[in-house]
């Protein structure tokens, strides 16, 4: 199957867009570090180690790139400059291909969850309330039933916020307002949910990297509320997380996995930056499926993460 039948024009040309100043970058970088060298040796890999992580990557990650294309270097002999972006292109798909990571082409939900779970977590500024609003366009666009409840209760500004999304995408929002119970915001969500046959409700939570027991213990009450109508929920947790932020993307993954089961990422704003090698360090280290990321402001720019497509358009020529 083609790739351009599995993701449609406009959405790979917004993809190769938003991830434009990442592979300009990358490619400048990578120029410069081979100009005047003929074959891949260990200055050049030196060279490459640097590139990678200056390019977000993460050093464990760039570790493991490097290491695959010594491999390769040992394997073949002799490999020139010319061939290392397709070396590179084809390590880089193949530790994602090991890793958890979805291949996604749609907004789709499992047919026998219903209504579907989805806790949303994440620090202020991530652009996790605009993320929410964006996914429940694009479900409400593939036909399916949406409510959002908004558990981020700490900030006026996230139930404001949440409360537009919802009158822009035309989907129900459950709030009480701000500095009340999250959970209960959550229990009407569901219940409501659950009475009026939803297919997904998404729960907005709160947006600060407290203390890790904190956390913990407001999730906690949260799943157990919810559970008193779907027992197995909730069926995800996703963490959102600023791409254009680079190695601080990983400090908050690691903190939000140590306090919650993390089921799925989203990784946003990676539009305005260089720092698109972040979601390939990001899935390699934490085995966690990225399974939404966001190229750009508009709803459709909130794409379904496919990794073939993105290492296609992060390596297409410019």
């Amino acid at each position: 199957m083609s790739l351009f039948k599995i993701f449609s024009k406009d959405k790979k040309e917004s993809l190769d867009k938003g991830l434009e100043k990442s592979k300009e970058s990358f490619f400048n970088k990578l120029g410069k570090a081979v100009a005047g060298r003929s074959s891949v040796d260990d200055d050049v890999l030196d060279e490459l180690e640097e590139v990678l992580i200056t390019s977000d990557v993460g050093v464990d990650t760039t570790v493991k790139i490097i290491e695959r294309i010594e491999a390769r270097v040992a394997k073949d002999k002799y490999l020139n400059t010319d061939q290392l972006n397709v070396i590179l292109r084809e390590e880089i798909a193949g530790l994602l291909e090991e890793n958890n990571t979805t291949d996604g082409t749609d907004f789709s939900l499992p047919t026998d969850k219903k209504p579907y779970v989805l806790l949303v977590v994440g620090v202020n500024g991530v652009g996790k309330t605009t993320t929410i609003g964006k996914l429940s366009a694009q479900f409400k666009k593939a036909g399916k039933s949406v409510i959002l409840g908004a558990a981020d209760t700490f900030r006026a500004a996230a139930v404001d916020q949440l409360i537009l999304w919802g009158d822009r995408v035309g989907v129900p929002v459950v709030s009480h307002g701000m500095n009340t119970d999250p959970s209960a915001v959550a229990f009407d969500a569901v219940k409501r949910a659950v009475d009026e046959q939803v297919d997904i409700v998404i729960i907005d939570t709160a947006g600060r990297l407290h203390t890790k027991v904190n956390l913990m213990n407001e999730l906690t009450k949260i799943k157990k509320v919810i559970q008193k109508f779907v027992p197995e929920a909730p069926h995800e947790i996703m963490l959102v997380l600023d791409g254009s932020t680079g190695q601080n993307a990983f400090i908050q993954a690691q903190e939000f996995t140590k306090a919650t089961d993390v089921s799925a990422l989203a990784i946003t704003k990676l539009d305005g930056t260089a720092k698109g090698g972040v979601v390939i360090g990001i899935s390699d280290q934490f085995k966690i499926p990225v399974k939404y990321i966001g190229v750009g402001e508009g709803i459709d720019d909130l794409q379904v993460f496919n990794k073939v497509e993105f290492v296609d358009s992060f390596f297409k020529k410019i």
